[in-house]
C-alpha cells in the first residue's frame, strides 16, 4: 500500500500582520529592512545589498521599510504575503508591492520569484531609484548630459519606460515637455539602479539586455554612471569602477 505525502499549502498573511510580527533592522546607512518567511538569499548577502545604498540616497528613503519575503500575492483586491514559495500562489505573485501602512510606506519584495541575488538586488535597487526620483527629483546635471546624448542620436536606452518616453519627448506636440520630464525621471532612476547593482556585484553590462528595446551604447551608459557616482559617492567599503573588455 502506498501513501502519498501531502505538502501543506503556504500560510498567507495580510501585509499589516507581517509588519506587526516582523522586527525591522536599520542598516548603517539608515535604510530600514526586514526579512519574513522562507527567503533563500543569505543574510550576509542581504545585509550587504542594503548597505550598498549610499547615504546620500538613503536620506530620501525615510519612513520607508523594505520587507524581503518569499511571495507577495494578489488575491482579488487584496495583497497577501506567503511564508514560503508555493507553486499554486506563484501565478498571482508580483515582484514587489508598495503599501502605505500608517504613516510609513512598506515595500514587499518577492525574493522567491527570482531566486538569485542578482535579480533580487536589481528589483530592490530599481525601487530605490524610483523612490529617490519621486522624493528628490532629477539632477539638472544628469538631465543635461542625457539630453545631449539624445541630440547626438545615441543608440538604445536603459529601460522600456525610457525608450518609450524618449520617442515621445523627441516628437513635437502639446505634451512634449511632459514626456521629456518623464524621460529624465526614467533615465535617472535607471542609472541609479544600475549603479547600485554594480556596487553590490560585478555586473556584465550585457546581462541587462532586454528583447523589447536596444540597450544603451556602453560608452554613453558609462558617462551616465560616472555622473551618478559624482552625485552619490559610494559608502566606505564599496568601490565603483568601469572596466572594458574586448568581446569575441
Amino acid at each position: 500500500m502506498m501513501f502519498m505525502s501531502q505538502v501543506a499549502s503556504a500560510i498567507t498573511r495580510p501585509p499589516a500582520e507581517v509588519v506587526r510580527l516582523t522586527p525591522v533592522s536599520q542598516a548603517p546607512n539608515g535604510v530600514c529592512y526586514a526579512v519574513s518567511g522562507d527567503v533563500t538569499i543569505s543574510s550576509v548577502d542581504l545585509e550587504r545589498m542594503v548597505a550598498t545604498v549610499p547615504r546620500a540616497i538613503a536620506t530620501a528613503l525615510q519612513r520607508k521599510a523594505y520587507y524581503f519575503v518569499p511571495l507577495t500575492v494578489n488575491q482579488g483586491d487584496e495583497t497577501v504575503i506567503a511564508d514560503r514559495y508555493d507553486v499554486a500562489l506563484s501565478d498571482n505573485a508580483v515582484c514587489h508591492r508598495n503599501l502605505d501602512l500608517g504613516d510609513s510606506q512598506c515595500v514587499f519584495i518577492s525574493t522567491r520569484l527570482m531566486d538569485d541575488k542578482f535579480s533580487v538586488a536589481f528589483e530592490f535597487y530599481i525601487n530605490v531609484g524610483h523612490a529617490l526620483v519621486e522624493r528628490a527629483g532629477v539632477s539638472r546635471e544628469f538631465s543635461d548630459l542625457v539630453w545631449k546624448q539624445v541630440e547626438g542620436n545615441v543608440r538604445g536606452e536603459t529601460s522600456l519606460d525610457a525608450w518609450e518616453s524618449r520617442k515621445l519627448a523627441t516628437t513635437q506636440g502639446p505634451e512634449t515637455e511632459k514626456h521629456k520630464n518623464e524621460y529624465f525621471a526614467a533615465t535617472f532612476s535607471d542609472a541609479i539602479s544600475i549603479y547600485l547593482l554594480s556596487l553590490f556585484l560585478d555586473v556584465d553590462y550585457y546581462d541587462l539586455r532586454e528583447r523589447d528595446y536596444p540597450l544603451l551604447a556602453p560608452a554613453q551608459m558609462a558617462d551616465r554612471l560616472r555622473k551618478v557616482t559624482e552625485l552619490f559617492p559610494p559608502n566606505p567599503g564599496f568601490e565603483f569602477s568601469i572596466l572594458y573588455k574586448r568581446r569575441n
